[in-house]
């Protein structure tokens, strides 16, 4: 038994809607439509995130200043680190839960397009069965499919990571800092291109419409605002998520 067969439930419930929807459109638009209505409902969770991405840089210089005064003495710095972030309004792992809560999601697609219960995967996309896994390609057909599927996720692996690397030196003292350092965590994102080597056809899709949506939201929760007149370019940035 798996461990995630506790999600059988939500599971069965996605396939319903899944399927409900593969009546009126094919079943690969229908894993398209499916995710990015899930992925709206969760924007909500997105857009906490973002604001607390955005406060927690704001108070990172107040943050480095208390670590500095108060490395010699621990617990001193813990306790004036807590009070800092409450005065503030911001938990110190604010915007943590957002992300927590959206992982049973992801877990329940991966179990769908996994288990393929109820003969969800038998369609098939450009002739190419939703069940086929990369390896088990065969055909010219099925070689170009999931070429293209791997090349527009690994287009958005080089989005993400360039847009990373901009944030990252914009907010880092001196400019280039933090980008260095972040610069690990941030090629992380060509893991989803390699994971996408071990789903289905269904699965890959659905990663790929997922990842698309993510890239596109965070651009939008974290776009620099129109500056007003007299307004400053810093002041404006990341206004619109609000």
């Amino acid at each position: 038994m798996s461990v995630l067969s506790f999600l059988d439930p939500a599971v069965h419930l996605a396939r319903t809607a899944v399927a409900a929807l593969a009546t009126a459109v094919p079943t690969a638009v229908a894993i398209v439509l499916f995710t990015l209505a899930v992925r709206a409902a969760l924007h909500p969770l997105a857009r906490s995130a973002a604001r607390a991405e955005r406060a927690r840089l704001r108070l990172a210089p107040r943050v480095a200043q208390v670590r500095e005064r108060h490395a010699g003495n621990p617990e001193r710095l813990n306790r004036e680190l807590l009070a800092l972030h409450r005065a503030e309004g911001v938990g110190p792992f604010a915007g943590l839960l957002p992300v927590l809560l959206q992982a049973p999601f992801f877990s329940v697609m991966y179990r769908l397009f996994t288990t393929a219960p109820g003969h969800l995967l038998d369609a098939t996309l450009a002739g190419v069965p939703l069940s086929v896994h990369p390896a088990a390609a065969r055909t010219p057909a099925q070689f170009a499919v999931f070429a293209a599927l791997e090349a527009a996720l690994l287009a958005l692996a080089w989005f993400n990571v360039r847009r990373a690397k901009a944030a990252a030196a914009k907010d880092a003292p001196g400019g280039t800092a933090k980008s260095t350092a972040a610069g690990p965590l941030r090629w992380l994102a060509f893991g989803t291109p390699l994971f996408a080597l071990l789903l289905p056809l269904a699965g890959g899709l659905y990663l790929l419409t997922s990842t698309a949506w993510t890239a596109a939201e965070r651009w939008y929760l974290h776009r620099p605002a129109a500056v007003p007149a007299g307004g400053t370019g810093p002041q404006a940035v990341g206004q619109a998520a609000r």
